[in-house]
């Protein structure tokens, strides 16, 4: 029998990974400073000696000492990039163990993404402080975030949320492979600005079309090196070179003048294009299969849209931000030409991959959501991927859960609904569950349709729009009371069930701002026409007499209720879900309990 993953074994094992190779590469750090230190030191003792005789094999020691010297440079750069990708995924894995076990309110929160007005968003915590954003999201990038947002907040197709299910239980294993793309979008994560930046400049003319441009640098990098030799060996005068110099310096001059454009256009992205390629990299790489996995790597590994492009992109940025050195530049651009030679190598770049650069961004960005799912499926071997059925309606879940509250402090309910013109409605106590209930049939719905697994043991559905009704509050600067904002988000819902939508509707005590006679009376009107309309609810309310429709609405009207039981002057809450009206209330124990006589 296979064992079962413990995610939390192996984020600790993964922590004590990382916490000893950043020890092992910090020792490291300090021993090639030193190195760099007497490396130093031997080459200016080398340099001091020569002040006084100059031997052949000094010079060699001084050239040899300096090509150590940046040697060991590259490496010490080399290993800071290590340790600073070891301090990322210790990062990464201290951060998994505080989700799971329930410290995340500290992360990004995602609420610039929440709309002002949603069917349900503001009623589940989708965004915010303590939300199922902070709890899933592991995207990096601007757009993975995005997308992850707008799929929790509309329901993704049957197609697409069977491929990212069978994405996520494909990729769920490879937790080492996640976290490494994870590290490297963290490193430099991608934006919008440089997507933006990058499609703008797609679209712009191509500086120095004319084919002169093409030849011309390799005719100017040759008379420049040839009037440096002849410098070098006295063939001509140095007030001659540098007259010369001058000239060359005015040439290239003109040259830069006509590629600052575009060098303004994509100034600033090399670091980001430099985290695409790692991840496109990685991806090319993927060692997991399914059929939406695989297409994304049949995309990369075809010729225009490989590693190879994003790669070359990277190196001419790089050669372009030579330019950021004044005396670096003033050399390679006055003897070898250099903003029109980049210039010229980003001309053919955008001929051969201009097409590809869309299939970039959004395969970075669905892997990054595939990526957030497999992580929740990992983290949560005991949820389930829920299984899809075409018939409207089906909700069925058996010990279904809210993913946010604590497994061993969870209570879970089965729930079963089928068909259309049918209404759930659930009776019961103060704090007995009802409204905890609601949610968590809500909030696996939403995961459900964004190819997530579930809380719950079995899950059932059929896709369809969620609309809810909970969280009403008055809006001061509408001038807008809770009972008309409540109105409002009522007849949204109607409106829906009037063009016969396939919707799913979860309300909260209806009219709560209004008497009792007129919501009893308008929740009653309300649960007949969702009725008539063949919509299909579940309605959370202590008015017990809507209850009694069911007497009317046999084959329509489900009731069921929490309870609560009552010791003395104590009480007891099981938060289980059960057949049948509620019989007992607790509302007014509660208020003797705060001093209200009876």
């Amino acid at each position: 029998m296979q064992q079962k993953t413990i995610p939390e074994e192996i984020y600790k094992q993964q922590v004590s990974i990382f916490s000893d190779l950043l020890k092992q590469l910090k020792r490291k750090r300090s021993n090639i400073g030193w190195l760099r230190l007497f490396i130093g030191i031997a080459i200016l003792s080398l340099i001091y000696s020569l002040f006084f005789k100059s031997y052949i094999i000094t010079w060699i020691l001084v050239v040899a000492g300096i090509a150590v010297f940046l040697y060991v440079i590259s490496v010490d750069a080399d290993n800071n990039a290590k340790i600073a990708d070891a301090e990322r995924m210790l990062a990464i894995n201290d951060e998994e163990l505080r989700i799971l076990s329930g410290k995340y309110d500290e992360r990004e929160d995602g609420l610039p993404f929440l709309p002002h007005e949603h069917p349900y968003a503001g009623d589940l915590d989708l965004f915010g402080t303590a939300s199922l954003y902070q709890y899933v999201n592991r995207c990096t990038s601007e757009q993975s975030k995005r997308l992850l947002a707008a799929a929790l907040l509309s329901a993704s197709g049957k197609i697409t949320i069977i491929g990212r299910q069978a994405a996520a239980k494909s990729l769920a294993p490879q937790y080492e492979w996640r976290q490494k793309l994870q590290s490297t979008g963290v490193a430099n994560p991608v934006t919008f600005a440089t997507e933006q930046k990058l499609k703008f400049w797609l679209q712009m003319p191509k500086p120095l079309q004319h084919a002169f441009w093409k030849i011309f640098p390799a005719i100017f990098t040759s008379i420049t090196l040839i009037t440096l030799g002849a410098y070098l060996l006295d063939w001509i005068t140095s007030s001659v070179f540098w007259l010369l110099v001058f000239a060359y310096f005015l040439i290239a001059k003109y040259g830069s003048g006509k590629v600052m454009e575009t060098y303004t256009a994509l100034t600033k992205i090399e670091g980001e294009i430099d985290t695409i390629y790692r991840q496109l990299l990685l991806i090319e790489n993927l060692p997991a299969k399914s059929e939406l996995l695989d297409s994304y790597k049949k995309i990369l590994i075809s010729e225009k849209n490989g590693t190879a492009g994003i790669k070359e992109l990277k190196e001419i940025l790089k050669r372009f931000d030579f330019r950021l050195n004044i005396m670096v530049f003033m050399v390679l651009n006055t003897f070898l030409l250099w903003d029109v030679r980049q210039a010229n190598a980003l001309n053919k770049w955008k001929e051969n991959y201009s097409d590809s650069v869309t299939d970039w961004f959004d395969i970075l960005t669905n892997i990054e959501l595939i990526s957030t799912l497999s992580t929740l499926t990992f983290n949560h071997p005991d949820w389930v991927f829920p299984v899809i059925v075409d018939q409207h309606f089906t909700l069925s879940g058996e010990d279904i859960g809210h993913p946010l509250i604590d497994g061993k402090k969870r209570v879970d309910n089965s729930f079963t609904t089928e068909g259309t013109g049918k209404v759930a409605i659930i009776t019961g106590s103060n704090m007995a569950g009802k409204s905890t209930f609601l949610r968590s049939v809500a909030v696996n719905l939403v995961l459900a349709q964004i190819g997530a697994p579930v809380c719950a043991k079995t899950f059932t559905f059929s896709p369809a729009k969620l609309y809810s009704s909970m969280r009403i509050a008055d809006n001061l600067a509408e001038n807008t009371s809770t009972f008309y904002a409540e109105l409002k988000k009522l007849k949204s819902i109607i409106d829906q069930v009037k063009q016969h939508e396939k919707v799913f509707i979860l309300l909260d005590e209806i009219l709560r701002g209004t008497n009792s006679l007129d919501r009893h009376t308008g929740s009653e009107a309300l649960i007949k026409q969702l009725i008539r309309e063949q919509a299909v609810a579940v309605i959370a309310t202590h008015d017990v007499e809507l209850a009694s429709l069911y007497k009317e609405y046999k084959n329509d009207i489900s009731n069921f209720h929490f309870d609560v039981q009552v010791e003395g002057e104590e009480l007891y809450f099981d938060y289980k879900l059960k057949r049948g009206i509620c019989q007992s209330m607790n509302a007014s124990l509660l208020m003797k309990k705060i001093g209200i006589e009876m």
